[in-house]
């Protein structure tokens, strides 16, 4: 069977794909702030992003970087007209008191009924990182994950139930991978999509769990 895994930007496109018109969006560190890029000028989506700014554009053009304007993973963006900045306690009082639409992460590990766990691999020399992970994945009204959905070695991170500390119970609603895009269910793993080639049964068996459409 002959596949090929989204790039890292195609598999951001799929996400921004589904982010509907006036949507409030926080993008996480990592893999999902490439999302940004993706959003089509005609479509208004207010970007959040949790050290304080809500309008965030995509990307600035190289040579125009201002590192006094950047997002929670230290990266520079752009502001949109419109945008504004205000106190990181105000950032979290937006992402706690429900007014995010929907929040993408990135994830270590996500059970079939929705449990996250991105923060702690629970290894010795791992250094844990939560940061607002756990506002976000409670606080907004969707949670999304975006991730590789193998890891080097091989292994699954969809998987029956988490190994890793968790992050939220229940609370991720759907998974975008380089693979397949999935939601998750109390009933367990519905697929949405997957790569050409890629037929529900070989991803079943990529992951190990049963698999419905």
């Amino acid at each position: 069977m002959s596949y090929t895994r989204r790039s890292k930007d195609e598999l951001a496109a799929r996400v921004a794909q589904d982010i509907p018109e006036g949507a409030t969006v926080n993008l996480g560190i990592g893999q999902p702030t490439l999302v940004a890029n993706h959003i089509p000028s005609t479509r208004e989506v207010l970007l959040h992003s949790e050290n304080g700014i809500l309008g965030m554009g995509p990307a600035p053009a190289k040579g125009e970087e201002d590192y006094d304007l950047i997002n929670a993973g230290k990266q520079p963006v752009t502001l949109l007209p419109g945008g504004a900045y205000f106190h990181h306690a105000d950032s979290f009082a937006m992402m706690r008191g429900g007014h995010l639409d929907i929040c993408v992460l990135g994830a270590f590990q996500v059970s079939a009924t929705g449990d996250l766990a991105n923060w702690h691999t629970g290894e010795p020399e791992a250094i844990p990182a939560v940061g607002g992970a756990m506002d976000l994945a409670i606080g907004a009204k969707q949670t999304w994950v975006m991730m590789d959905l193998l890891t080097k070695q091989g292994q699954s991170k969809l998987v029956q139930a988490c190994t890793y500390p968790l992050t939220g119970i229940g609370c991720v609603k759907r998974v975008y991978t380089d693979l397949a895009t999935l939601a998750c269910t109390p009933q367990g793993l519905v697929v949405i999509d997957t790569v050409d080639g890629l037929s529900l049964q070989a991803l079943s068996e990529l992951i190990g769990l049963p698999l419905s459409s």
